[in-house]
């Protein structure tokens, strides 16, 4: 009988097409690979591969056996985890995505108190966009992931964990037209600065303030809210900015105006995502409360206080929010 070992094998070389990156990625020799490939191969009779000089296609069988492989490794992992993790809440392993918008906010208060409360849970951590993450979980390499919602992805279930309410970050200093700007003329235009192609955060900006002009706005292609900050601070422009990334990103003695929003408050549902046949749930559930109670302390803007300014804006009508 073929074995799970060579059904992760074969996945690696379907995933990478190239068997040298596949055999780096199972941490074992590129021979050794090839061979349980052709082992594999051999039991199952068909050819499942086209060994080319610099990369590997599958071929049509190997096309339809890799995604049952697929399922079967996730199977296998479910089994394990209903096994290892049922006698104990948040014990072991547990692979956890975060996008970058999130993970550097919410993780710093998050990770001591689960190793707190947790000693026996080992924590690994991906660190990428939404796509990508969910590229992982549903191929079985991440548990759960921590990201904006609504996701869209069959298979996958969601728990809601809090809002994180946005606030308009506007450079203060005498740095030009930026400093005289009205928070009103900051949502349109050229001046608004948005993350690079592929972060929901910029998507939502765009949801809530519309797509018009997006051509002409200024494009960096800044992939980290700090780069935003510090271009808002030098006269850039202007920015849509978290209220869990204030106390990082807003240092006292930056010359940047925040406006509180009117009421509908635009923001953005923090959640959790996992696969739907997981084992885990109750995990994810208790790692869920943990999470919202930190969250919910980060994510709503303090009224009053030095750099938080009295004046209440109104959003155009919102769209459609992107994950």
């Amino acid at each position: 009988m073929f074995t799970l070992k060579q059904l992760r094998y074969f996945a690696a070389v379907a995933r990478h097409r190239h068997f040298g990156r596949a055999a780096a990625e199972c941490h074992v020799s590129q021979p050794a690979l090839s061979l349980q490939i052709q082992e594999l191969e051999r039991f199952l009779g068909t050819q499942l591969v086209e060994r080319r000089r610099n990369a590997v296609a599958l071929t049509e069988a190997g096309h339809d056996i890799a995604e049952r492989a697929n399922r079967i490794l996730i199977e296998a992992t479910d089994l394990v985890d209903h096994a290892r993790h049922r006698p104990k809440l948040l014990s072991g392993r547990l692979e956890l995505g975060v996008i970058p918008s999130i993970a550097p906010y919410l993780l710093p208060a998050t990770l001591p108190r689960l190793q707190e409360s947790h000693p026996a849970l080992e924590i690994g951590l991906r660190e990428t966009q939404t796509a990508t993450l969910l590229d992982d979980l549903v191929d079985g390499r991440l548990d759960v992931a921590l990201l904006s919602l609504p996701i869209e992805r069959p298979g996958l279930e969601t728990l809601h964990l809090f809002d994180d309410a946005f606030m308009l970050a506007l450079p203060s200093g005498p740095a030009g037209e930026g400093a005289a700007m009205t928070p009103e003329a900051a949502l349109a235009g050229e001046n608004l600065l948005l993350l690079e192609e592929g972060h929901c955060l910029r998507d939502q900006a765009l949801s809530f303030c519309g797509p018009a002009k997006l051509g002409s706005r200024r494009q960096y292609g800044a992939s980290s809210l700090s780069t935003i900050m510090q271009m808002v601070a030098n006269g850039f422009g202007t920015t849509l900015l978290p209220a869990m990334a204030l106390p990082i990103e807003l240092r006292p003695d930056m010359p940047v105006r925040l406006y509180r929003f009117a009421a509908p408050v635009p923001s953005r549902s923090i959640g959790l995502a996992w696969r739907r046949t997981s084992a885990r749930k109750a995990d994810f559930h208790a790692l869920g409360r943990i999470l919202a109670d930190i969250g919910s302390s980060l994510a709503a803007p303090r009224e009053g206080g030095p750099s938080i300014e009295p004046e209440a804006l109104r959003l155009p009508s919102p769209q459609r929010r992107a994950s």
